[in-house]
């Protein structure tokens, strides 16, 4: 597919893939960087001074979307929508450990993400809101490989701090600060080393965002927004982008469960 256009000039690639990967996380980590990599490998350019024994890479810019909120396609006649009340543990994971790999793979250089977590459609695989992706996108590019000052991305998590019985979380990509769209922040959970997740409250302080439950004395872990379909996660920064969906923890992960739907 590649090889008629591989070498022609170009200054990156947007990329926009991974639904039908879903379900296949664990093996799309490795898979994902493979196709950058090798998609750099065939644009290899031949440079006038290499060291004896070095090699030329390509170098181009790899923007993705992350992928959207989503249940499934078509709403079942018999679904029935989760009590507001019920606990994390009662909703599959669905499309979030993919958008995990996806926020990983932000590790490889030149890299950059657009994150679509508010604008998908819970029942239609492929949302109607292509503007919104688009101008992201566009950030993307401007700031990363035009060198334009514009902010590029949502707040993505850091690091986190147990202070107590609450934790605090760092992001990069703050940019004017840190925006809760909408009222309190929702979609966070807190753990502790029982490893049961509990809805958490969770409050801006500077740059950095508090959480914390009257139930996890001693937490551990956070997740935000980490389900398929996580409605309600209101995390932004100043310039309107949305933070990712992230997990502090790295325990292993049970995407089944009898509902898609975030608190």
């Amino acid at each position: 597919m590649l090889a008629p256009i591989a070498g022609y000039p170009i200054r990156g690639v947007i990329w926009y893939q991974g639904e039908s990967n879903a379900g296949r996380a664990r093996e799309y980590e490795t898979l994902f960087p493979l196709l950058i990599g090798s998609w750099r490998r065939a644009w290899l350019r031949p440079a006038p001074a290499v060291p004896e024994g070095g090699a030329q890479v390509a170098d181009f810019a790899f923007l993705w979307v992350q992928l959207p909120n989503f249940i499934g396609q078509g709403r079942p006649k018999d679904y029935m929508p989760p009590a507001a009340d019920a606990p994390p543990a009662d909703f599959p994971l669905g499309w979030a450990a993919l958008r995990e790999v996806q926020l990983k793979t932000l590790a490889a250089p030149h890299t950059a993400m657009a994150v679509s977590i508010d604008i998908g459609e819970s029942w239609d695989i492929h949302p109607n809101n292509k503007k919104t992706v688009a101008d992201r996108l566009a950030r993307a590019a401007l700031g990363s490989v035009y060198g334009r000052d514009v902010v590029i991305s949502g707040p993505l998590y850091d690091t986190m701090a147990v202070e107590g019985d609450r934790i605090r979380l760092c992001f990069r990509h703050v940019g004017a600060g840190l925006v809760a769209r909408g009222g309190e922040l929702r979609q966070f959970a807190v753990a502790g080393e029982d490893r049961v997740f509990v809805w958490a409250s969770a409050a801006i302080d500077g740059e950095t965002v508090r959480v914390w439950s009257g139930r996890v004395p001693r937490p551990v872990a956070v997740r935000y927004a980490f389900f398929a379909d996580p409605q309600g996660a209101n995390l932004y920064n100043a310039d309107g982008l949305p933070a990712s969906p992230f997990r502090t923890d790295d325990w292993p992960l049970d995407p089944a469960g009898p509902s898609d739907r975030g608190r």
